[in-house]
């Protein structure tokens, strides 16, 4: 009788592509094993299948490592999609744009502007008025509908919405003085969804002798 083999997933709470990552994993309802890391002290098994040591990190078996948050999403949803998160066929190519500016521009702005100190080039302010271009598009997409690509919640909502959010926090005075009212409305029911406020319980830290954690006592329905 083989034993059971169970997904394991390091993550970090605060960490917005293990956010996103562990919204997908609980909208699938997988059964994984959910670890939870301090990135300043990374787990040995976490540095021996994964040559950046970064979270999310999904390893689905023995050699098989997943290491991108978005080849996790779709990894979770392609085995069960309830919630219909995936984009419709005409959807796709708007989907995978929007992320792909999220993650590509955006996130140097956004990194740029939150933690200035950490880049020797780096100007907040300038590099706020840069990544407001990526937030003004969102609100005008959403001055049209109540999700990103339109009535319904998709995968880019879900992919996008945790670094909006620590965009919006980094400085929360200046961003709700903002005329960026449909992005801080859809932000804010994002915050307030069950599915996020399950996601984000805190968790002790994982160490190598913890029995196992399932996601699902982790983080209870």
């Amino acid at each position: 009788m083989h034993e059971e083999v169970i997904p394991v997933l390091y993550s970090f709470r605060r960490c917005p592509y293990a956010m996103r990552a562990r919204m997908a994993i609980a909208a699938a309802d997988c059964e994984i094993e959910h670890r939870e890391i301090l990135l300043s002290d990374r787990p040995e098994h976490l540095r021996a299948i994964s040559a950046t040591a970064t979270v999310p990190c999904l390893e689905i078996r023995p050699g098989k490592v997943l290491v991108e948050s978005l080849q996790i999403m779709s990894w979770a949803l392609d085995q069960h999609d309830p919630l219909n998160w995936l984009p419709a066929q005409d959807q796709v190519k708007m989907a995978d744009e929007l992320i792909a500016s999220n993650d590509g521009e955006f996130k140097y702005n956004l990194d740029r502007f939150k933690y200035p100190t950490r880049y020797d080039d780096a100007d907040p302010l300038t590099a706020r008025s840069n990544a407001e271009r990526f937030v003004i598009r969102l609100d005008e997409q959403l001055d049209q509908h109540t999700q990103l690509l339109g009535d319904k919640v998709s995968m880019a909502d879900v992919a996008i919405f945790p670094f909006v959010r620590q965009f919006s926090r980094a400085d929360e005075e200046w961003f709700a003085s903002t005329p960026y009212e449909a992005v801080r409305s859809w932000l804010a029911r994002w915050e307030a969804a069950p599915i996020f406020g399950r996601i984000m319980a805190k968790i002790p830290v994982w160490q190598p002798s913890d029995p196992v954690l399932r996601f699902t006592t982790a983080f209870p329905s």
